[in-house]
């Protein structure tokens, strides 16, 4: 398999390295860059560049062919190539033929190149906390990087091939503290085997899909397997980010779809995606909206499809037994409370959204009024979470605390209705005032999540409307905006364009209340999407193109899952 670096990084399992072709204009010349997905405490410049690479041949760069594939990424030129394999986690291995390569950075504050010995260089990014050693094995390492004040003005290494052979050995490492000098008796080949291997037994654990998108199966198992770093700093698991491309995070409820596509075939894994999130929960019960190995953000939270998401893994493991959950009972259940206790300002038991992000849905037009809203979905999730808090209480002989969730989920599944439900669909409205935005959302249709729990004529009424074609329903999927709205984006993220977590939501929402061939249905049409347009963040709900991020774990997770799941093989 081989992929476009302009749309999918290089990168391996447990490293914070990736290579990528970038063309940013805040972030140096285009090219193909060498980043680091390490957090930082600057939101501003989350793809943050180590070097720009580039093949030289007397001193002149040259016209460069890329091929990546999972495990090798080949430079070509002519009469000469070079190849780059992440060996380890922090460590880069090159080699190459009758071509060298110059490695360039745009140096920041108090970056710096400093020699370490003879022939190793150390580079230091300020910004990132983080160091590279270069060292040549075969060949020649010339560095320029005049010294400015402060700083070095600007890095320029060049790793030339032996004159004699025309051979190029290297490596770059990565360090935060306490390098310690390594010796190189290791050949480039040496890495491969293990690593190739460690490839194909993570392709082994991802679940099988019908054979018209084992190409698409592939590319989501590469970028699912790519996107899992090891712990550092507050990631205290093994975690899968969103994506090496720039979202170098884990996000509230997106997490929750890595851990399910994981829970087939490799729970352990799965239960530490579940799991790395409530490890940051606040002496509140609030989980944060996001976490990196540096950074915890606090400024927004995610919508709790937590028990949502654990009983759909409970139906489909072993794993998940009495033990585990006696780990998260109690995390879980502070968390369900906290919606309660700080987010219903005017006291009528229906939670509160404060913001669209605290949705998932950023932008959407029910959030086009000035907030706090009480957004239908976030019922529907509450009560859902606090039916698996029951089923999770009953296991652990806990039988009072699994009556009293049971009893509140009943009590705010009838405030749902009465609430939310105008008679037609379900509507947002502010709290306190109960005002609500004019607005034509694909969000008022989440309560389908509930599945046969709703009343039929509601559930009839919500389905009949989601199969109006050329309303929410494309040939691709469902669009976050009715498409004859007039707020309606093509681009527009919560405001138009086809969104994995919600497509997942609702289709399993729909094979719950038994309507399963129109889950069907909908699967095939985004899986088909999925397999022409890539594993895009969003994707235009007309032409299918991929938006924004184009290499999104959240969206391989939810592909691999519907495909494995609803569509027959």
């Amino acid at each position: 398999m081989y992929f476009n670096l302009e749309a999918v990084p290089f990168s391996r399992y447990g490293s914070y390295l990736a290579f990528s072709h970038i063309e940013h204009p805040n972030i140096g010349p285009a090219g193909l860059c060498l980043q680091t997905v390490h957090g930082s405490g600057s939101r501003a410049r989350e793809i943050k560049v180590v070097f720009h690479f580039d093949l030289i041949r007397a001193g002149k760069t040259l016209p460069v062919n890329e091929v990546a594939s999972p495990t090798i990424l080949r430079l070509e030129a002519d009469d000469g190539w070079v190849e780059i394999c992440i060996a380890e986690p922090q460590l880069i291995r090159i080699r190459g033929d009758h071509i060298g390569l110059r490695l360039t950075r745009e140096t920041d504050n108090y970056d710096r190149a400093i020699q370490r010995g003879d022939d190793q260089w150390q580079v230091v990014s300020f910004e990132t906390m983080t160091n590279y050693i270069l060292t040549p094995i075969q060949g020649e390492l010339r560095v320029d990087a005049p010294w400015t004040a402060d700083k070095s003005d600007h890095v320029v290494a060049d790793l030339l091939p032996d004159p004699d052979t025309g051979r190029l050995e290297a490596a770059i490492e990565e360090f935060i503290n306490g390098w310690q000098k390594r010796e190189y008796d290791e050949r480039f080949e040496d890495y491969l085997s293990p690593l190739n291997k460690e490839y194909v037994r993570w392709q082994e654990i991802i679940p099988a899909v019908p054979e018209t998108y084992a190409e698409a199966r592939d590319l989501a198992a590469y970028i699912t397997w790519s996107s899992v770093v090891e712990p550092n700093g507050h990631l205290t698991r093994p975690a899968m980010l969103m994506s090496k491309n720039g979202k170098n995070h884990l996000c509230g409820w997106t997490n929750c779809f890595n851990a399910m596509v994981l829970v087939y075939r490799y729970p352990e894994l799965a239960w530490h995606q579940f799991r790395i999130l409530l490890d940051h929960q606040d002496a509140n019960g609030k989980i944060p909206d996001s976490v990196n190995d540096r950074v915890v953000e606090w400024s927004f939270c995610q919508p709790p499809i937590h028990g949502w998401a654990l009983r759909w893994m409970m139906e489909r493991t072993d794993f998940i037994d009495k033990s585990r959950l006696a780990e998260i009972y109690e995390s879980l259940s502070r968390w369900t409370q906290w919606w309660f206790d700080y987010r219903d300002d005017d006291g009528d038991a229906v939670p509160q959204y404060n913001h669209g992000r605290d949705a998932g849905w950023a932008n959407s037009t029910a959030f086009s009024i000035r907030p706090p809203i009480e957004s239908p979905d976030l019922s529907a999730y509450l009560i859902i979470q606090m039916d698996a808090l029951a089923e999770a209480a009953q296991i652990l002989g806990r039988q009072r605390e699994a009556n009293t969730w049971s009893s509140r989920a009943r009590v705010l599944l009838d405030l749902l209705f009465r609430h939310s439900w105008d008679g037609d669909q379900f509507v947002a409205p502010r709290s306190g005032d109960h005002e609500a935005a004019e607005a034509e959302s694909l969000l008022s249709f989440m309560p389908i999540i509930l599945g046969n729990r709703l009343p039929k004529y509601i559930l009839a009424k919500l389905v009949r409307n989601l199969k109006e074609e050329g309303k929410f329903l494309t040939t691709l999927g469902l669009a976050t905006e009715s498409l004859s709205s007039p707020w309606y984006q093509s681009d527009g993220s919560g405001r138009g364009s086809i969104w994995p977590p919600a497509t997942m939501l609702l289709i399993d929402g729909l094979v719950s209340a038994g309507e399963i061939e129109f889950a069907q249905e909908l699967s095939r049409r985004f899986c088909d999407m999925v397999s022409r347009s890539g594993l895009a963040e969003s994707y235009d709900a007309i032409t299918g193109k991929g938006l924004r991020d184009q290499a999104y774990t959240g969206t391989s997770s939810v592909f691999l899952i519907l495909a494995h799941e609803y569509l027959p093989g």
